[in-house]
């Protein structure tokens, strides 16, 4: 049995992320000692590793508490219900790559538009930009030029 110190020693983190997952009902302790402990078997210790390792891959709380129920009953749940969660994540994070693909090449074109001069930006092209709403019609241009 472990103690809450020791489990989240043992598996790199802090007590207070181990205790943030109890809070959020991803984990709980086994059994409390006769002084109020929180005591930790060798089943939390796997189920808190289960927990890491899917947060490693960018699985959200939500997702991981999804995954631990199929866990529990993958006797009766099937392979697709489990990839289909899988698949969801990915497809997530597909759409976040296409979104920062496209605020990268926004302001790519944003930063091409300004001189990054030392002078006042009472004419800087960003700003203008952005006032405006209109992305692309600016030049780049010196400042008093």
């Amino acid at each position: 049995m472990y103690r809450i110190g020791e489990l989240a020693k043992a598996c790199g983190i802090k007590a207070d992320t181990l205790r943030f997952y109890e809070k959020n009902g991803l984990l709980a302790p086994s059994i409390r000692s006769e002084a109020g402990y929180r005591l930790y078997s060798e089943a939390d210790r796997r189920r808190l590793e289960f927990i890491l390792r899917a947060k490693s891959v960018g699985f959200s709380l939500a997702d991981i508490g999804e995954l631990l129920d199929l866990d529990r009953n993958k006797a009766s749940v099937t392979c697709q219900e489990v990839k289909a969660v899988a698949d969801a994540k990915l497809d997530q994070v597909e759409a976040k790559i296409h979104e920062l693909v496209r605020f990268r090449e926004n302001l790519k074109a944003l930063s091409a538009i300004c001189c990054g001069g030392p002078r006042s930006a009472e004419h800087c092209a960003i700003l203008e930009t952005l006032e405006s709403g209109e992305t692309g019609n600016h030049e780049h241009h010196e400042h008093g030029a």
